[in-house]
């Protein structure tokens, strides 16, 4: 069965920086584009980035532009966000979604950003 799971978050400082990890198993991973969402205090779940199946092509919501990359490793199944710059509107719990039947979620990965 398709599997999800997050890890990397942590407590960071503004400015600091995170890497977020997300490895998958149960599906082709390699023909598979892949997302990563955020859910924040509201409970709103945002998109973040998208990523195509090659890693060539990414997507980023205007809040993350710039200072967020999305990548992968097909030989390893895991796709990556890289967070730098970060801001404390950035916290929340972070997850990777495969877009596929009625999409698929992790767990998630919590990120604190606090002095």
């Amino acid at each position: 069965q398709v599997q999800l799971v997050e890890s990397g978050g942590g407590l960071v400082q503004p400015g600091g920086s995170l890497r977020l990890s997300c490895a998958t198993s149960g599906f082709t991973f390699s023909r598979s584009s892949m997302n990563w969402y955020r859910q924040g205090p509201d409970n709103e779940r945002e998109w973040v980035a998208n990523i195509d199946t090659s890693g060539w092509n990414t997507a980023y919501a205007d809040s993350v532009k710039g200072r967020f990359t999305i990548f992968r490793d097909n030989a390893k199944n895991t796709v990556y966000l890289q967070m730098n710059s970060l801001k404390p509107e950035d916290a929340g719990l972070y997850y990777c979604h495969l877009q596929r039947d009625s999409g698929y979620w992790g767990q998630g990965t919590q990120v604190t950003v606090s002095p």
